[in-house]
């Protein structure tokens, strides 16, 4: 590798390290404060909000490495201008499009690895988070999990436990429904035998099914379930996709076919979560356009600013293409890629003349 290749990249990556530092610690700091403030009537270790802040913390950083990388670029460049070392580069023979193509290349590189390594690892530890935070919500009474056999949820109501599997959601309507009737020491009551449960609502409406209750089988044309779990529930159950990953997302969506539920959000995730490379890419791309048509502008305080404005109006550009695309009013991949092809477009427009800066 030639030294102003490695110049480049070591100041780049150091920017990466020191900005990604700060932000973790921004982050963990506020964590901090809400595990803090849920914690306040409930007795546990003085150490546990610590501990949950650094499980959920990673998650965090993963969304915001957009931001991070846009101020890291904007950084590292600002050390090349301000030792006059882009003109050292340019009386070597080093044009700007080359050491942009350097930063991009680096970024694109490191992006991949954020996407298989560092993911992985936060929607791990995410996970471990929202599990033990769970054991002190009142949700810590229910469960619903999605395997290859369907839905199972496990549902604690007026002293009773119930276990229920489903092999189909169609609409607002369980399909091949069996439940278990439990007492609290876990002893069998009854068991339910249907083809069909509307569940729109918290009271179930059981049609056409069989209770097994004491050796003896009782045939019944409808019945009314109660349940802390209603369509609306189920759905947003799952809602938290941070918390897998990459591997489990693909499992999920297989599921969610075989289950018959809608698989949008699932495949938004997956498309996020494969165009974050670029998406990086594109940030870096952003601050070095900044940084270039800016250098009149003497205030990199300025300079800092106006990218990091650009890119919370980035943001939620893509939160209203990604909110179209989960609604399905246009195609989930064009929902994740027209954003990005946008930042693309018109930052091609100004490095045309980047090597005249």
């Amino acid at each position: 590798m030639k030294v102003y290749i490695k110049f480049i990249i070591i100041n780049f990556l150091k920017s990466l390290l020191f900005v990604s530092t700060i932000i973790f610690c921004l982050i963990f700091i506020l964590n901090l404060l809400t595990e803090f403030e849920f914690f306040r009537e409930i007795e546990v270790k003085y150490y546990f909000p610590i501990y949950l802040s650094l499980l959920n913390s990673p998650g965090l950083i993963f969304e915001m490495f957009p931001f991070i990388f846009l101020i890291s670029s904007q950084l590292c460049l600002i050390n090349l201008l301000k030792n006059d070392q882009i003109q050292t580069l340019k009386y070597s023979g080093l044009k700007n499009t080359k050491v942009l193509f350097i930063l991009l290349l680096t970024t694109f590189l490191t992006g991949i690895i954020i996407v298989i390594l560092f993911y992985n690892l936060s929607s791990n530890l995410k996970n471990i988070y929202l599990n033990l935070k769970n054991n002190y919500t009142a949700d810590d009474k229910y469960l619903a999990v999605i395997t290859n056999n369907g839905l199972w949820i496990k549902d604690n109501i007026n002293g009773k436990i119930n276990i229920i599997n489903a092999n189909k959601i169609d609409n607002k309507f369980l399909n091949d429904v069996s439940i278990t009737v439990l007492d609290r020491k876990f002893n069998v009551k009854k068991h339910i035998e249907t083809k069909k449960i509307d569940i729109s609502k918290n009271e179930w409406i059981i049609f056409e099914g069989s209770t097994y209750e004491e050796n003896e089988k009782k045939e019944f044309d409808s019945n009314i379930f109660l349940s802390n779990f209603d369509y609306e529930r189920i759905q947003s159950l799952f809602s938290n996709l941070s918390s897998l990953t990459i591997l489990e997302l693909y499992q999920l969506k297989k599921n969610y076919d075989h289950l018959n539920l809608s698989t949008t959000e699932i495949r938004l995730q997956i498309q996020k979560i494969l165009s974050y490379p670029v998406y990086l890419t594109l940030m870096t791309l952003l601050s070095f356009i900044i940084m270039f048509y800016s250098q009149k502008n003497k205030s990199n305080t300025l300079k800092i600013s106006f990218g990091i404005f650009l890119s919370v109006m980035i943001y939620y550009m893509n939160n209203f293409f990604h909110v179209l695309g989960k609604t399905e009013k246009i195609n989930i991949t064009l929902s994740v890629w027209i954003p990005m092809i946008t930042i693309l477009i018109i930052s091609s427009i100004y490095t045309t003349k980047i090597n005249e800066k």
